[in-house]
C-alpha cells in the first residue's frame, strides 16, 4: 500500500513538473533542433513594444520589425522554405523566464550578450552591434551621460542591462524602471524623467515615432545582440550560427537591415551590422 502511494505521488509530481520525455527531463532539456525539425517550426520570443525591432501593428494584429524578419529568415534557412516561425511576445523582464521554462526555442529580442547572462543561457554570434545612449526632448540641457547628475532622473526598462549601465556610468542620477519601452517613452513624454536610456537602435525608433525627441551623446557602452538559447542547446546554436553566416553571404541580412534602418536620421548602419 505504501509503495502504491509513493508511486502515485511520484507520478503526480512528474505531471506537475511538466515532463516531456520521462521524469526528470523538462521541455527545456529536449533537443530543440530535433524538435524543430519534427514540427517544421521554431518558436521565437520577440519584442512587440520596440519600434524597428519588433512592434505590434494594431491594424493587422501582427508583430513587425527587423528581428521578426530575421526570425522568419533564419527559420527557413535552418529548416527549409516550408518551415514556419512561431512568434511569441516577450518583454525584457519575461524573455529569460519564458526561455528557461521551455516555452520558447530561441529569443531574438534586443538581448545583449553579457557575461552574467552567459552563465544561464547560450548565445549565437552577434547579429546587431548596438550601443547604449540617451533620448531627450529637443532643447534639453542633457547632452551626454556626463550631464546625468544628482537631481536628474533617467527612465529605463525592467530586465534590461541598460539600467545597471546607467547606475555605473552616472551613480548620482535617479533611475525609474518601467515594464516595457512603450511605458518608458510615455513616461518620458509626460515629464516623469529627464532622459530615457537604452540601446541606440531602440531610441532611434522612438525618435522616428516622435521627432520632438532626439538621441544625444553618442554611445557609452557596447551592446552586441545575440540570439539566446537554453544552456546545452548546442545543435540549434550551431545551426543558427551557420544560418546567420549564410544570410550575410547571400545578401539577405543586408537587405533586411537596410529595410528597417537606412532611412533613420543620424543612425549609422555600418556601426551595427
Amino acid at each position: 500500500m505504501h509503495k502504491l502511494k509513493l508511486w502515485l505521488t511520484v507520478a503526480v509530481l512528474c505531471v506537475v513538473a511538466g515532463v516531456a520525455a520521462g521524469c526528470g527531463r523538462s521541455v527545456a532539456d529536449q533537443d530543440a533542433l530535433a524538435h524543430a525539425k519534427k514540427t517544421n517550426t521554431i518558436v521565437w520570443g520577440v519584442k512587440a513594444d520596440t519600434r524597428l525591432f519588433g512592434l505590434m501593428n494594431t491594424k493587422t494584429g501582427k508583430i513587425q520589425g527587423f528581428e521578426v524578419d530575421m526570425a522568419n529568415a533564419l527559420t527557413k534557412q535552418v529548416l527549409g522554405k516550408s518551415a514556419k516561425a512561431t512568434l511569441v511576445q516577450v518583454t525584457s523582464d519575461t524573455r529569460v523566464p519564458m526561455l528557461k521554462g521551455g516555452n520558447l526555442d530561441a529569443v531574438i529580442a534586443t538581448m545583449t550578450i553579457t557575461p552574467e547572462r552567459q552563465k544561464v543561457l547560450d548565445f549565437t554570434d552577434s547579429y546587431f552591434k548596438a550601443g547604449q545612449s540617451l533620448l531627450v526632448k529637443k532643447g534639453s540641457k542633457i547632452k551626454s551621460i556626463k550631464d546625468l547628475t544628482a537631481g536628474t532622473k533617467v527612465i529605463g526598462v525592467q530586465g534590461s542591462n541598460s539600467v545597471d549601465n546607467v547606475k555605473k556610468a552616472a551613480p548620482a542620477t535617479t533611475v525609474l524602471q518601467l515594464a516595457d519601452y512603450a511605458q518608458a517613452f510615455t513616461a518620458l513624454k509626460s515629464g516623469q524623467g529627464d532622459a530615457l536610456s537604452t540601446d541606440n537602435g531602440i531610441l532611434y525608433g522612438m525618435s522616428q515615432q516622435d521627432p520632438d525627441y532626439v538621441v544625444v551623446g553618442g554611445t557609452f557602452t557596447k551592446e552586441p545582440y545575440g540570439i539566446a538559447l537554453n544552456k546545452g542547446q548546442t545543435n540549434l546554436r550551431k545551426a543558427l550560427n551557420k544560418a546567420l553566416q549564410e544570410l550575410r553571404a547571400d545578401g539577405t541580412y543586408e537587405k533586411l537591415i537596410n529595410k528597417w534602418f537606412s532611412d533613420i536620421p543620424g543612425f549609422d548602419i555600418k556601426e551595427v551590422a
